[in-house]
Formats: structure tokens, sequence, C-alpha cells
């Protein structure tokens, strides 16, 4: 990641207040479960809440969220919110606002540690399937300008594995310089948008030779 004027080179933390938590073994054991991916996810998008809250969010019981909310604070994914708290109630906020997956993860000598990865990253395929799927069920509910800012594509590349991770970083750089200008665009018109990248080899008999990159 390229360092930026007045932003910190510090990769746990590229943009001030925006935490970067890179997985380990033991901290990919604590989160990869399908309810505590929920759990933070819908913390960092829509703030602090508590268990209660969230269980009614997530169709879920509140002693499950209540659970799984202590184990991710255990791992040091969410914290207290106390200046929310009233009375009794105990409110949790996410600790972190994103997460790096470490590839070398999947080849983990622990058949534990290989399991979790299996989880977590089948737990993010599933979130992206459900996040795409509401959008195109609800998309009348969008304006025509909006539905023609979206975008639902796929294309097929040769590349070498060099190349693929040249384009993935390349990708990357660019994704980051919008979610920079976002933070200060104060338009009205502005929303949050989900943009999900996947880029993975495919078996080469379900590609045709020659076959043309298609939108």
């Amino acid at each position: 990641m390229p360092e930026q004027p007045g932003i910190p080179s510090d990769p746990s933390e590229p943009v001030p207040g925006h935490k970067i938590r890179t997985l380990d073994a033991r901290s990919l054991r604590g989160l990869a479960h399908p309810l505590r991916m929920n759990l933070l996810q819908s913390l960092r998008a829509d703030g602090p809440a508590t268990a209660s809250q969230l269980a009614e969010r997530l169709g879920e019981s509140s002693g499950a969220t209540s659970y799984h909310l202590r184990q991710l604070a255990a791992h040091g994914f969410v914290e207290d919110a106390p200046e929310h708290g009233k009375g009794r109630e105990r409110w949790w906020r996410a600790a972190i606002q994103g997460t790096r997956f470490d590839e070398s993860l999947m080849g983990d000598p622990d058949p534990a540690v290989r399991g979790a990865a299996d989880v977590f990253l089948h737990s993010v395929a599933d979130r992206h399937t459900s996040e795409l799927m509401t959008f195109i069920a609800t998309r009348h509910t969008r304006s025509e300008e909006w539905i023609g800012a979206s975008d639902l594509s796929d294309y097929t590349l040769r590349l070498t594995p060099e190349k693929s991770r040249e384009l993935r970083d390349e990708i990357s750089r660019i994704i980051e310089e919008y979610w920079r200008a976002g933070q200060a665009d104060d338009d009205p018109r502005a929303e949050r948008v989900r943009l999900h990248h996947h880029q993975f080899p495919i078996d080469p008999v379900a590609t045709p030779p020659g076959e043309d990159p298609t939108p």
C-alpha cells in the first residue's frame, strides 16, 4: 500500500481510526463462525448495538448473540461501547473496521486452522451472495440513476500468477483511492456502495480455448 501524505504507514491502520486486523491462526479460529462474522459485520456497518438488538436484526436468540459477542471480545474483534449504555444494557461496537486473510492459513499443518479457514472463506462467499441477491430482489426500489451506476459483470482472462497478482493489487489500489475520497464526500446523494472482488483460477475444461472476455 503506497504511503500517503498525512496518512500513517502502519498497515494495521492505513487511515486514522480505520483499524485493519491481519488474521493469524488464533484470531482466525476466534472469528471463523458464521454468526460471529455476521455480528462483526453488523456492528461495522450499522454501529453499536446490544445483544438483543443484534439478535432481532439477525434473526437469532439473544442468548446466542450474547455468547458469540463475548467470544469476539475475547479475541479483540469487538469491545464495550459504554457511552451508549443505559442502566444494565451492555452495548457493543466493532474494535476493527476490516480484516486481512493470509492465504498461507489454508495450508497450515493444523487441520483445525485449515477448517477454520474453510469456514471463514465460505462465510464470506455466503455473505456476498446474500448481499447480491438482496440487491437484485429490491432493485425496483432504487432510482434509475443508481440502477445505471450499478454493475453485475464477469470476465475470463488468461493470466500468469504474477499477472493475476499485479491485476489484483492494481484493482485494490484504485478501490482504496475511491474509499479515501468517499470519506470526505459530503454530497447528499452519496450512499454506501458494496463492491465484491472475486479473482480465482478455473478448471481449464470449463473455458473453451480462445474465449473472449464477456461482460
